[in-house]
């Protein structure tokens, strides 16, 4: 039955597929972390000792596995960012870093996709960076493992691949912050929620990837994701 109190259709409930299940996690926030892996942070020529940040998608953005990316508007220059996903289960604020894997549902692979052109030209004028980040289609993720069936992964493999050549290949211990830092950092900023994801930051080797090309990630003992870039948007 439709609620009479909306006055056009409520959009639908974003959702990532819950792994070996029929089952799917709605999603509420997306919430990323920069310049969270060392070698990334000296490819894009930044400061190694500044601390990560965040930044934030729409709920929308996210492309399921085996799915189509239309390749964006306005850009010239959209790049690849592999990188860990977590899912809440639960939130707060303030929350201590040895009580945030208890806020944890699972883990996935995910890519963070940018319009590296304009990304740069919003930092280089200090502007947000949603135009280069928080596109139509920019979250590919791929299915949640839960935390109940692999614990908490500290280390393991994390490669993209594009048409078969690898590009990017790091190692969770890689990062700069932790997870458990990471959620117990971003509570202080805002009140994480049941449904929050964070995207956890990128190994070094993101480069620009063109129509046609299908992307390939895996995160060792959690996951795949396989998505494909499709024609620009008219």
């Amino acid at each position: 039955m439709s609620d009479s109190r909306y006055v056009i259709p409520p959009p639908p409930q974003a959702t990532i597929a819950v792994a070996e299940t029929d089952k799917v996690f709605p999603v509420r926030r997306i919430w990323c972390v920069g310049r969270n892996y060392i070698e990334h942070i000296r490819e894009m020529g930044q400061d190694e000792r500044a601390p990560p940040f965040f930044f934030a998608k729409p709920a929308d953005a996210i492309v399921p596995d085996g799915g189509t990316v239309p390749y964006p508007s306005l850009t010239k220059d959209m790049h690849h960012e592999v990188e860990l996903v977590v899912a809440l289960k639960s939130g707060g604020r303030k929350i201590p870093v040895d009580k945030a894997n208890d806020c944890i549902f699972g883990y996935a692979v995910g890519i963070d996709l940018t319009r590296r052109d304009l990304q740069i030209a919003s930092r280089d004028v200090k502007r947000p960076w949603e135009v280069g980040k928080a596109f139509d289609a920019s979250a590919p993720c791929g299915p949640l493992m839960p935390a109940t069936k692999i614990g908490h992964p500290t280390k393991g493999k994390i490669i993209l691949k594009v048409n078969g050549q690898v590009r990017q290949d790091g190692d969770l211990n890689q990062m700069i912050w932790n997870i458990r830092e990471t959620i117990s950092k971003l509570s202080e900023m805002v009140a994480l929620e049941a449904g929050d994801i964070i995207m956890t930051g990128t190994p070094s080797g993101v480069a620009a990837t063109v129509a046609g090309d299908k992307i390939e990630c895996e995160v060792e003992g959690i996951g795949k994701l396989s998505v494909t870039i499709g024609p620009s948007l008219k």
